[in-house]
């Protein structure tokens, strides 16, 4: 997997819907229904129980957001993961779907067609590094990059606020990661109060057009934000501190924006409120459990990959009668 970086504001970290809601309403979602492909990747369908022998199946759900400016609030939605989730279940579910992926992916690649743009933001220790590294074994390097944005450069900050963006979405049959986006910019600029409100304001418009002028390229949009509690990010970053091995992923920096963690969470509730879209949803993913949130977005991204139903060129014709020579 290729992987590069290019600038954004504030530091990294380390570590899919039913029919449409009511006014975009977000809940919690399982079975996915026919509509755009971005927006039928939310979690799966429950198993069905046996009768001889009942057996609990693992049904991972995100929460949709399929409408701009329909209000929610972040803190109901709960960041562990539901009761009675079984580990070997889950890494199970978790490897099922890792293998839809890479399949998947081979046709992407393949088809030369279409391409799909994953996005990923959750506050510091939200375990974006961890999915990328989780759910994305098993996938042709060839087939799939990731950057992670982090401060700009002079040069980028010359142009437009999605310049630098633009210029890593996946090529035809790509998967792209961000690992940060787009969004910074309506988030730790907003937050640090980096420009004046008009303009940070201004720019949810131009984001919800950017990722149509995507979907309307050949793009899917998945996005994905990572919800983990306070207290969880407490325990994330003294895990940090205790661990030699980890000590290097530290930064006091780290610190300082977890001071604003109540700012932040009114700026990306802003965020995913303004900006989701049928062609380009939020998906706000429980991910105090670093399992569940991978089986979650694994099996989104699965459910996407298959709602684009990539196929592999059609052959030479009589291929049948060909020798190859000694």
């Amino acid at each position: 997997m290729a992987t590069g970086s290019s600038g954004r504001s504030g530091t990294d970290d380390g570590d899919p819907a039913r029919g449409a809601a009511p006014a975009g309403r977000t809940r919690r979602t399982t079975a996915p229904r026919s509509r755009a492909p971005a927006a039928r990747a939310a979690a799966g369908t429950r198993g069905t129980r046996s009768r001889a022998r009942p057996k609990a199946k693992v049904a991972p759900t995100a929460h949709a957001h399929t409408a701009p400016d329909e209000p929610f609030r972040l803190v109901d939605i709960e960041p562990g993961r539901p009761d009675g989730l079984k580990k070997k279940a889950i890494a199970e579910e978790l490897a099922r779907h890792r293998g839809r992926i890479a399949a998947l992916q081979a046709r992407l690649y393949a088809e030369q067609r279409r391409s799909l743009l994953i996005v990923l933001q959750a506050m510091d220790t939200g375990g974006k590094d961890g999915t990328i590294k989780h759910v994305f074994q098993g996938v042709n390097p060839q087939g799939c990059q990731v950057w992670s944005f982090k401060q700009p450069s002079v040069e980028e900050l010359a142009h437009d606020f999605l310049w630098r963006y633009h210029a890593k979405v996946p090529t035809k049959g790509m998967i792209t990661i961000f690992n940060r986006s787009h969004y910074e910019d309506v988030l730790v600029v907003r937050v640090r109060q980096l420009v004046p409100e008009e303009v940070w304001a201004a720019r949810y418009d131009a984001i919800n057009q950017f990722e149509l002028a995507l979907t309307q390229a050949g793009v899917t949009v998945l996005k994905f934000f990572l919800h983990i509690s306070k207290d969880e990010q407490k325990r994330r970053l003294e895990r940090r501190l205790d661990n030699p091995d980890k000590n290097w992923k530290f930064s006091r920096a780290d610190l300082a924006e977890r001071k604003r963690w109540d700012d932040y969470q009114v700026a990306y509730q802003d965020a995913i409120m303004r900006c989701s879209t049928p062609h380009a949803p939020w998906y706000v993913v429980p991910s105090n459990s670093r399992r569940y949130r991978n089986l979650v977005v694994a099996r989104a991204i699965a459910g996407a990959l298959e709602a684009m139903q990539p196929q592999f060129p059609p052959a030479e014709s009589s291929l049948g009668r060909v020798h190859v020579d000694d």
